[in-house]
């Protein structure tokens, strides 16, 4: 078996002198599981297998990766921790707007959009990057804007293998067979509330009983050049909504409308609960709310004003990892906090938009954002 220190308060030495890190550790010898709180010292040496979880005692973010994901060691000279096996790779480049990352286990590759160019990409290891359905989302099917946040933007599957897209310049959400093609027929999902057509579907999940929920901002009808909303006859809901669909009996109806800019949605690994991204583009106070499914009480799980002011970078996409932990955009990069809210780290991406895990989490993959147009992956600890 593994063997460590004896119980003691853990304090580590940040990556910046201003940071002071509060670790956990988990031994795990052989099949029993012995949680083990110590003070890390140059002399420690740790199994490989050692599960690390870090807790911030402030709201300041590693520079590289959540610990449990990677492993570490200690440099004597400099007195810090470091990581190892750590390597950001760039599998799409020159994408004007990458978006809606979805892992396609049939065919081992990653979907995504490019939200300016109204496509929809495939990357695998053995082909690259191609175009995999184009229009995406501004087919013609309804009046927009014309700016430039009219192709699709989130991607899902159905229980089918079909692929669902929320599509911003047709302003509804649809689905089509998962199939390469450049003269795509798509049947609508749902495009209206109430008889009024919804206003540019952003973000969509399944839920394990079926059901899809949507996050419906007006980005459709976005000013990239000054961030504001254009202000039009077209658009006939007064809100950003989030809704639930039914797709067996074709009803929708509405979670919320108190969120003013929701951007991506999430469910807890319990499904009670639904983590919504609030964005801060307009107010600059982007926010990681946490939705009760049972009575729709609304708090707030993670501020991110101090982090963006820091680094940059909104938040928008968000995902849960089979741990608890949520992954999400934001900071420069994508934020890891834990189901408690703590920050527990930030891996230094740049500027993103989107993230998703492949089917066994081997890997996490991050879509960039305007200024950093491409599309990562990163190994994590298996």
């Amino acid at each position: 078996g593994t063997t460590g220190p004896g119980p003691a308060e853990i304090r580590c030495p940040p990556p910046t002198a201003l940071e002071i890190l509060r670790c956990r550790t988990t031994h795990s010898p052989r099949r029993a599981q012995q949680a083990i709180a110590c003070r890390i010292t140059k002399d420690v040496r740790f199994s490989d297998q050692l599960d690390v979880a870090c807790k911030w005692s402030q709201p300041l973010p590693c520079t590289l990766v959540e610990m449990m994901f990677s492993r570490w060691g200690w440099n004597k000279e400099t007195n810090r921790k470091f990581y190892t096996d750590i390597k950001i790779e760039t599998i799409a480049d020159s994408i004007s707007l990458p978006e809606g990352p979805l892992w396609d286990e049939k065919s081992n590759s990653l979907l995504f959009t490019d939200i300016i160019n109204n496509k929809v990409l495939k990357w695998n290891e053995k082909e690259g990057v191609s175009d995999y359905i184009y229009p995406s989302g501004n087919t013609g099917y309804a009046p927009n804007s014309g700016e430039a946040l009219v192709g699709a933007n989130a991607l899902n599957f159905d229980s089918n293998g079909n692929l669902i897209l929320c599509q911003m310049g047709d302003r509804r959400v649809s689905i089509i067979k998962n199939s390469s093609t450049t003269n795509p027929v798509f049947e609508t999902l749902v495009d209206n509330y109430q008889g009024k057509r919804l206003n540019s579907p952003n973000d969509i999940i399944i839920s394990k009983d079926g059901f899809y929920y949507f996050s419906d901002p007006a980005f459709g009808f976005l000013n990239l050049e000054t961030f504001q909303l254009v202000d039009s006859d077209l658009r006939e809901l007064d809100f950003h909504g989030i809704y639930k669909f039914n797709p067996v009996d074709k009803s929708l109806s509405l979670v919320t409308k108190e969120i003013s800019v929701p951007n991506g949605l999430a469910l807890s690994n319990d499904e009670k609960h639904l983590y919504i991204k609030k964005m801060g583009v307009f107010d600059e106070s982007p926010k990681v709310l946490k939705l009760n499914l049972d009575n729709n009480e609304i708090q707030t799980l993670f501020d991110g004003k101090k982090i963006s002011e820091e680094y940059g970078g909104d938040f928008d996409g968000i995902k849960v990892h089979s741990s608890g932990n949520i992954f999400f955009s934001g900071g420069g990069g994508i934020l890891i906090v834990n189901p408690l809210g703590e920050l527990m780290a930030r891996i230094d991406f740049g500027n993103a938009t989107n993230l998703t895990f492949d089917d066994d989490e081997k890997y996490l993959y991050v879509t960039g954002h305007l200024d950093n147009p491409k599309v990562y992956r990163l190994k994590l600890k298996s």
